[in-house]
């Protein structure tokens, strides 16, 4: 019996951050009715890449789901989904504000009729604000949230993070939030609004930005691969490539000092991290010094030999190949349809004892393709 085994949950999300929420809710058991628009269905249906004609996107966000085309504005189609209201544990959204409660389906509203349902929106901005109702996408609250200000290499142009994390880390926080309202609704009986903006999510990430900016009054910059506040912690060159390598206290440093061959543990200027970090340009070239002249292989056996964290920078063809990556049930095949391709996907990371592991995950829906069990099931009441 996985956690949200008898967990309804109501789809109406598309692209990803409403849709990354439900998967991991999926991941954990609930079973998910996606609603979707009639004849073009969720957006990411035509996202490429493509195989056979298949969004490899979609599917990767969507396996295991049940699909549903409904007309929200058609009477016949607005009698379906309020049956499917009323059976639903959380409804999840992703519109602008206010577009829920012009087509009568508003908080208020289901709330009342239905006082267990858990509510959950998310948004670029949130439901409240001045800026509630403007348009967002994952770059533009990277662009707002100050992510892409500490992104990419002094003095360089802003980056934006090359994953999608303005979309994915609301997801996150959204799925944080319907776990909560439902263990709540275990000892009040009632559901609750959930509202969780894109925006607010990424500043919620941002602790050394945070911490940075507040105590000093001065905004932090980018610092390429070096982490802000801790050195040596970043990616220094070997003589085919690139090794991380992160000595995050006066211990690791000592001992990276004895691996490099560094007598430099008394000197004054990398005596604390403090020191380091101020003369964190001069440690680089000290360490490049002595790991140019060996190749990554080289680095990453006698580091990990010394217990120092260490790695080699992956491509994601390198990731998806990974031993511990495999070992762990991350890389799984999305099963076809009959006569349709199979793609691959991203297994559950939240790893419990009473979540079996499965060796591959469902199709994703056909759109519409539900519908008829759906009915069926109302039916059976």
């Amino acid at each position: 019996m996985a956690p949200l085994d008898g967990i309804l949950i109501l789809d109406l999300t598309h692209v990803l951050a409403g849709p990354f929420c439900t998967q991991t809710l999926q991941d954990l058991g609930a079973r998910v009715i996606k609603v979707e628009r009639p004849g073009t269905g969720d957006d990411t249906r035509a996202f490429p890449p493509f195989v056979d004609g298949e969004s490899a996107y979609f599917a990767t966000l969507n396996a295991g789901k049940q699909s549903i085309a409904l007309d929200l504005k058609a009477d016949t189609d607005r009698a379906i989904f309020e049956r499917l209201a009323a059976r639903a544990d959380v409804l999840v959204e992703n519109y602008r504000p206010g577009v829920m409660a012009r087509l009568g389906y508003g908080w208020e509203v289901l709330h009342a009729r239905h006082p267990r349902l858990v509510y959950a929106s998310v948004s670029g901005f949130g439901q409240t604000g001045p800026d509630a109702m403007k348009p967002a996408y994952d770059m533009v609250v990277q662009a707002r949230g100050g992510v892409m200000s500490i992104t990419g290499e002094s003095g360089g142009p802003p980056v934006r993070v090359g994953a999608s994390i303005g979309d994915i880390v609301a997801g996150m926080y959204l799925a944080q939030g319907v776990l909560a309202a439902l263990y709540q609704r275990e000892k009040t009986g009632e559901g609750a609004f959930i509202d969780v903006a894109m925006l607010d999510s990424q500043l919620a990430i941002q602790e050394h930005a945070v911490a940075i900016a507040s105590a000093t009054g001065v905004a932090p910059g980018p610092t390429g691969a070096r982490h802000p506040t801790i050195t040596p912690f970043a990616t220094y060159r070997a003589s085919d490539g690139f090794v991380v390598i992160a000595a995050g206290n006066d211990a690791m440093f000592g001992k990276l000092c004895d691996v490099l061959g560094l007598g430099i543990g008394d000197d004054p200027r990398f005596a604390t991290n403090a020191a380091r970090c101020e003369n964190h340009a001069l440690m680089k070239r000290m360490i490049e010094t002595v790991t140019l002249v060996q190749p990554v292989a080289h680095w990453l056996e006698v580091l990990d030999l010394a217990g120092l964290p260490t790695a080699r920078v992956q491509d994601m063809v390198e990731v998806l190949a990974d031993p511990q990556i495999r070992a762990r049930n991350m890389v799984l095949p999305v099963m076809p349809h009959a006569g349709g391709p199979t793609f691959t996907a991203t297994g559950n990371p939240i790893k419990m004892s009473t979540l079996p592991e499965v060796a591959a995950l469902p199709p994703a829906p056909r759109l519409d393709g539900d519908r008829a069990a759906i009915l069926a099931w109302l039916d059976q009441g």
